[in-house]
């Protein structure tokens, strides 16, 4: 699943192709990507014309803002398991299997919509994007310290990687980054947030920063299913620095051991068991 990283990339791609320029026509193919739209031309309707005007994100959500007329409105994209945004450069192109919404530009490009897994979506809504009211703070956002970990983890004794994919704490880590986290602030996975100091939090934050804004350089994490790429199919080079997600039965890069695999939060977790305690 593409994570804050990965999501990043992908808007940083869509604010050079789309920032200024104007949606001429949108062509659907599978409707389940616009299910909150009852009606798809309402979807269609409200794109046609559409100016860009900026680009932003909100941990894993993708938020395009754009003026219509005198109507300004935001399309929200969330590419959860496996969804793609590609940018062609003619609408002759050849399209990908499960390429679900087309945006044609009035520079004769196109922004597609590819997903094999359809959990994926676009909406219309209003700026103030009241559906995103769930989503918590940006991981990356300045105003994110170790004290908004140590006052959401008060009273809690859910473990430290259940934590980190919290949205409503800090949005954009997913199980990728959460593990990698983990292993660099030297705290197991499943360690419960009640036994874990100020210091140790706001090391946890350190490592966030660090471990994402790393990611975000190397373009994201790429894994083996070759699912996540950016806006041009190139694959995110992250991957070759993860030091503990999906590498069971590999030595540690710090110390040797065996690094392990479990089960935490209801998600696969990687650890080393002498680093991280």
């Amino acid at each position: 699943m593409p994570e804050l990283p990965e999501v990043e990339t992908v808007r940083r791609d869509l604010d050079a192709v789309l920032t200024g320029r104007t949606i001429t026509e949108v062509i659907l193919g599978r409707m389940r990507t616009i299910r909150r739209h009852d009606d798809p031309e309402q979807f269609t309707t409200g794109l046609r014309g559409a100016h860009i005007v900026a680009t932003r994100r909100r941990g894993k959500y993708l938020m395009i803002d754009f003026q219509q007329g005198e109507n300004a409105g935001v399309l929200v994209v969330h590419l959860r398991m496996s969804g793609q945004l590609l940018h062609a450069l003619t609408p002759d192109d050849p399209l990908l299997a499960h390429t679900h919404v087309r945006l044609q530009l009035a520079d004769g490009t196109e922004v597609r919509f590819v997903d094999p897994r359809t959990f994926g979506e676009m909406f219309l809504t209003s700026p103030a994007c009241s559906e995103l009211d769930h989503v918590g703070p940006d991981a990356l956002d300045p105003l994110v310290t170790a004290k908004v970990f140590v006052d959401g983890a008060r009273g809690r004794s859910v473990s430290l990687k259940g934590f980190l994919l919290d949205q409503g704490v800090v949005a954009g880590v997913g199980s990728i980054y959460a593990d990698e986290i983990c292993f660099r602030a030297g705290l197991r996975p499943s360690r419960s947030v009640s036994r874990i100091s100020g210091p140790q939090f706001k090391r946890v934050h350190t490592m966030m920063v660090e471990v994402l804004e790393a990611a975000i350089e190397a373009r994201g994490s790429t894994l083996g299913d070759g699912q996540y790429v950016d806006m041009v199919g190139r694959a995110g080079t992250f991957a070759l620095e993860h030091r503990v997600h999906a590498r069971a039965g590999l030595g540690c890069v710090a110390c040797g051991s065996i690094i392990r695999r479990g089960i935490v939060a209801q998600r696969s977790a990687y650890w080393c068991p002498t680093c991280q305690r």
